[in-house]
């Protein structure tokens, strides 16, 4: 099980020993430490917290699996704030089951012994959520190194068309780039793409601003006096 809800490690351990869930190990290690847990433990099912990642979790299970191909993968959620729409998108992203505690306790209950005895079980709210949709969900694209330029440049605060002068690529070309990247890593704005990439390490915190609008970077003395 991976959660960064270390605290909680005996309790839960207890509770699911009681759902029937036997040999758990518990773990707070991401990306590469956690790549080296699942290859020497060789889980039957890998058990995840849905804001281990925050609103990456979709996209990082998505890389996971892109390492560990035939890996059964379960996201559980125990947070009323978590969007429903980010469920879909961990299923779209090759997950195999989504148990949501805010479903209440007994379907909650349900839910987990059926992914302990091997089965394949979504959220009845998250299933309600896909109904109500007018699209599927569609899954992510791994960040290129193209995709990371673009993320860097624009977490530097570089314009859609210093990028593409930068890159020696069209503007169209850099708006298609961003719409990726913003489906795929599950941010709305840039101050949310900011947070994500420095939380997964594509930019540095301390290379990454935003200014305020209006702010510029070229005033001239007069300017800056007059100010």
């Amino acid at each position: 099980m991976i959660s960064r809800a270390v605290n909680c490690f005996p309790d839960w351990k207890t509770k699911f020993e009681a759902l029937g869930f036997k040999g758990i190990t518990f773990t707070d290690q991401e990306k590469d430490s956690l790549n080296f847990i699942i290859r020497e433990k060789e889980p039957n099912l890998v058990l995840i917290t849905s804001e281990f990642y925050s609103r990456s979790t979709p996209y990082m299970m998505k890389v996971l699996l892109k390492e560990f191909p035939k890996l059964n993968i379960a996201v559980f959620n125990r947070s009323e704030s978590y969007p429903l729409d980010l469920g879909l998108s961990c299923i779209a992203n090759g997950v195999n089951s989504y148990v949501n505690e805010m479903d209440g306790t007994e379907e909650y209950h349900r839910g987990l012994r059926l992914i302990r005895d091997g089965k394949k079980y979504v959220s009845p709210s998250v299933e309600e959520r896909r109904k109500m949709r007018t699209l599927d969900m569609e899954p992510a694209r791994i960040m290129t190194e193209r995709l990371k330029t673009v993320i860097r440049l624009s977490c530097k605060g570089f314009k859609d068309e210093e990028i593409a002068e930068n890159m020696q690529i069209s503007r169209r070309t850099v708006n298609s780039h961003k719409k990726v990247i913003y489906r795929s890593l599950n941010v709305r704005s840039l101050v949310e793409l900011i947070g994500v990439s420095n939380y997964l390490g594509f930019t540095d915190p301390y290379d990454t601003c935003v200014f305020p609008k209006g702010f510029a970077l070229n005033q001239n003395k007069n300017e800056k006096a007059a100010s």
